[in-house]
């Protein structure tokens, strides 16, 4: 039951944050947006450790994967997606990002020796089908302009750093370093490095005080950083990197839910058979020996 709380509760947040992250795109460099999402959501975790008298302090040893972490998963990789999705369509980007179930299945067999369970790859491949089914419109009108290549380049690149992000994950999930201190500190590295290649990119540092930039930020740092990210971690502890990456299948979803009742989106019976295929895949992750 634990784990189906964990899992709901990262589609459901993750989900969400795809109607906050357009109104990061504008003004602010999108370098000084990350750094300042994970700067306040490290601030967060820092004040919540020392509330609750949390450990946060780390073996010496352990900051060298910790500050990795940190730069693969909360910087890099969120480059790339927002490059990327600057260039191509949010359908194509979630259909993309959704092949970080098999990059996760990949690098655990390359690093961890684990096995790739065939189980795990039938979900991945149905799961895949579904997400483009739903977006079907977006793919179909696919195109290989310069610019249109050139995103689905930086979407994969993302996609990649951030699964390579998530074995670091394991590794310190397996040294059972508290997640909080864990997240802490690799947040404020990732916040402080963005800030750095923001500098030396020659970006202008600026800041917007819009109300759509402001609750935005607010929301991705406090639900889709600090709190989302400590259960993704207590996810992939309990069921392994390549199904808790799973739950990026269920992420568009969520948001076209969210979209029919803010924006008014109109369901196709493909779309609807999308969605099928997507719960499928997630019914076989979940109903794993693995899930616990």
């Amino acid at each position: 039951m634990q784990v189906i709380l964990l899992y709901a509760s990262v589609v459901l947040i993750w989900g969400s944050t795809w109607a906050a992250i357009p109104y990061q795109l504008g003004d602010v460099p999108a370098e000084l947006s990350v750094a300042y999402r994970f700067g306040i959501a490290a601030l967060i975790l820092y004040g919540y450790a020392l509330l609750s008298r949390r450990q946060i302090r780390l073996p010496n040893d352990a900051y060298k994967f910790v500050f990795l972490q940190g730069t693969l998963l909360f910087c890099l990789n969120y480059f790339l997606m927002y490059y990327g999705t600057a260039r191509v369509t949010s359908g194509l980007v979630a259909v993309l990002f959704s092949s970080i179930v098999l990059f996760n299945a990949i690098f655990e067999r390359v690093f961890f020796k684990n096995k790739i369970d065939s189980r795990l790859l039938i979900a991945g491949v149905v799961g895949l089908s579904g997400i483009a089914m739903i977006f079907w419109p977006e793919v179909s009108a696919l195109n290989f302009e310069d610019e249109t290549m050139v995103g689905i380049v930086f979407v994969l690149l993302g996609t990649i750093l951030a699964s390579l992000g998530n074995m670091t994950a394991v590794v310190n999930t397996r040294r059972e370093l508290p997640v909080v201190a864990v997240n802490a500190h690799a947040m404020a590295w990732a916040a402080l490095l963005s800030f750095v290649i923001a500098v030396l990119l020659g970006r202008d540092l600026i800041f917007s005080l819009e109300k759509g930039y402001l609750f935005s930020l607010a929301y991705l740092a406090i639900f889709g950083s600090a709190i989302a990210f400590g259960f993704y971690l207590g996810l992939i502890r309990r069921i392994g990197a390549a199904r808790a990456a799973y739950s990026s299948v269920l992420f568009p979803v969520v948001a076209l839910a969210i979209s029919t009742v803010i924006e008014g989106y109109q369901w196709t019976s493909i779309a609807a058979a999308g969605i099928i295929l997507t719960l499928a895949g997630n019914w076989l992750i979940l109903s794993s020996r693995h899930t616990e």
